[in-house]
């Protein structure tokens, strides 16, 4: 009697079990897409932001669309969020009334759609890796040559977040921390 209870009970917990309901695709994760319209898709992501600016979804249907960064405001892959400026998909360091931003992917010369027509994608400034901040709708990329003006223009209404981009000595990842700062002011 309890060898049967036993295996009924083993029975409906593997019938049952969340983990065993939903495989995982091979090379895809958990994770979401934000669309331009600001509706939120769950499903599973494979990750090609890096490699060609786009992202690979299977939504809970099991329909697979691929979307690159200019057809989507955000997505989170594994829930590491990106969102999408330019048809680039840069990852939020910091976000507030500032967000300071690094670089994920090259759509550079990338071709969408409109209909049957090919449209060569621009993309933004910069290589993966660089940073950036953007704010009021305007994208800046941080680098040698423009972190003086930033730290006097952008930063100038908050004089710890200005004390603090100065002690980072040209270090520009360490800029997160003013950042930090200014949307914390």
């Amino acid at each position: 009697m309890k060898v049967k209870l036993l295996m009924m009970a083993t029975l409906l917990a593997t019938v049952f079990s969340p983990v065993l309901a939903q495989d995982i695709p091979a090379g895809f994760v958990k994770g979401s897409v934000t669309t331009g319209d600001g509706s939120v898709s769950e499903g599973y992501i494979k990750d090609n932001i890096k490699k060609s600016a786009s992202v690979v979804f299977i939504d809970a249907k099991g329909a697979k669309k691929t979307y690159n960064g200019s057809q989507l405001n955000a997505v989170k892959v594994d829930g590491t969020p990106y969102i999408c400026i330019g048809g680039d998909f840069f990852k939020p360091l910091s976000t507030g009334k500032m967000n300071f931003l690094q670089k994920a992917s090259n759509a550079s010369g990338s071709l969408t759609y409109n209909g049957t027509e090919a449209v060569v994608n621009n993309g933004t400034e910069g290589k993966i890796g660089d940073y950036f901040v953007y704010a009021g709708n305007k994208l800046k990329l941080l680098n040698k040559k423009t972190l003086e003006a930033f730290i006097n223009t952008d930063l100038a209404v908050c004089a710890p977040a200005v004390e603090k981009a100065k002690s980072v000595n040209g270090d520009i990842a360490r800029l997160q921390e003013a950042v930090d700062i200014f949307n914390n002011n």
